[in-house]
């Protein structure tokens, strides 16, 4: 062989790793994600096996061959592909390692996304329990079980995954039934709400319901500026929202316009501002204050309705996590933030939906901590606040455009109307 053709066939050298993609990865977008993503890294793809379900509920599955022109390249594509769900053809155990100390953990240990995750150990696949995005993965050998975990919760001598080996990831499908969940899945409609799509949500939390599933609300204080408080409480005086996730910010003006009339000082009736009203904030704070909480207020008799007044009559758990720049805050107010995480965690199991409305930061908040299957519906004035939530990974939810003294009380007029011919 001439020398030239030696130096062509070291150019055109290449590193290779086959791998396999299973599910509804056609109709998903999943397959067309993972070759513009090759590409798009600048490697290149060969496919070696596609087979393609017959019918809409059956699966697909295709084995491909990934080149690069070098391992680092190669590795880089392998573990974007692997967030798409991709594996090795051949998986081996899941690499271990245990952490030196409490919160110190092995470099290059795995970070996980919200999807289904399953670790192989000893040749058997493991679910991973209590996934969230940005958790570490600990696998108890004894038990034969596997945790996600946040960096803080890791305790020396914990077995830590580290590296994407043996590690599986199950990419979210496109929904199989007929629902706004799956012609809408992961977008933004600009357009403010229609009877019609408003209904598709009533009626998606009346399936919920029957299902046993459990709804949260993530809510922020514009429900109340906008006037559209009377109709979330109506929802949770109905049954529609087991858990409530806000902030200091809700919970006071809520308590301020059922104590004067006003929020943030506004008359809510008439939109205009009320003399003095600026203080009336502090005042329903101060209120509690002298209570002692939100439940001893309503016991007592000082909440007399509204949001958090049904929250305590239909024992509905309420998580009220504080910022930097509350006021007060009310006695319920979880000041210290990872004790605030830590609470909405212990509610997040069996949510089957969470409508997030009108707050940005509570629901991304909430947001990282729900598994990807998790039905999400994201309403705000802002698009760009929608846009963020999805950006940030809360991948599943779809968005609205509206406010919310729009939206809440057209969504409990559908849920009062569907139940109602339910019931017929």
């Amino acid at each position: 062989m001439h020398i030239k053709d030696l130096a062509l066939n070291s150019y055109i050298m290449v590193e290779a790793q086959e791998i396999e993609l299973r599910g509804h990865i056609i109709d998903s977008g999943n397959m067309a994600q993972l070759m513009d993503r090759v590409m798009d890294m600048g490697g290149n793809f060969e496919t070696l096996v596609f087979e393609i379900g017959k019918k809409k509920t059956d699966p697909s599955y295709a084995h491909l061959r990934i080149t690069a022109s070098s391992k680092e390249k190669l590795h880089s594509i392998l573990s974007d592909l692997h967030r798409l769900g991709a594996r090795p053809v051949e998986v081996k155990d899941v690499f271990l390692v245990p952490a030196e100390a409490d919160k110190v953990v092995p470099k290059g240990f795995y970070t996980t996304s919200h999807h289904p995750t399953q670790v192989k150990f000893e040749g058997e696949w493991i679910s991973v329990g209590a996934i969230e995005m940005d958790f570490l993965i600990v696998v108890d050998t004894k038990k034969r079980s596997a945790t996600a975990m946040p960096l803080g919760k890791i305790r020396k001598g914990d077995l830590v995954v580290v590296g994407e080996q043996g590690v599986s990831v199950s990419y979210p499908e496109r929904p199989r039934e007929q629902s706004t969940f799956e012609f809408m899945h992961g977008t933004v409609s600009s357009e403010r709400p229609s009877q019609t799509l408003i209904a598709k949500i009533a009626k998606e939390i009346l399936e919920v319901r029957k299902n046993g599933g459990k709804i949260a609300v993530v809510g922020g204080p514009a429900i109340i500026h906008t006037g559209a408080a009377k109709a979330l409480a109506s929802m949770i005086h109905n049954g529609y929202v087991d858990v409530l996730f806000a902030g200091n910010a809700l919970a006071t003006h809520d308590i301020e316009y059922n104590l004067y009339g006003t929020s943030l000082g506004m008359d809510i009736s008439t939109g205009n501002p009320v003399t003095g009203g600026h203080k009336h904030h502090l005042y329903a704070i101060s209120e509690i204050m002298r209570a002692g909480s939100i439940r001893n207020a309503v016991d007592q008799g000082v909440i007399k309705g509204g949001i958090m007044y049904e929250c305590v009559k239909k024992d509905v758990p309420f998580v009220l996590a504080g910022s930097i720049r509350d006021d007060g805050p009310l006695p319920d107010v979880i000041s210290d933030t990872m004790e605030a995480q830590d609470t909405m965690r212990k509610h997040i199991p069996g949510c089957s939906m969470v409508l997030m409305i009108a707050t940005l930061l509570h629901s991304i908040a909430v947001g990282n901590c729900l598994p990807s299957s998790v039905k999400t519906v994201c309403v705000d004035i802002n698009p760009a606040h929608l846009t963020k939530l999805m950006d940030r990974g809360t991948t599943q939810a779809i968005g609205i455009v509206s406010d919310a003294g729009t939206f809440l009380p057209l969504l409990a007029h559908q849920l009062e109307i569907q139940s109602g011919h339910q019931k017929k």
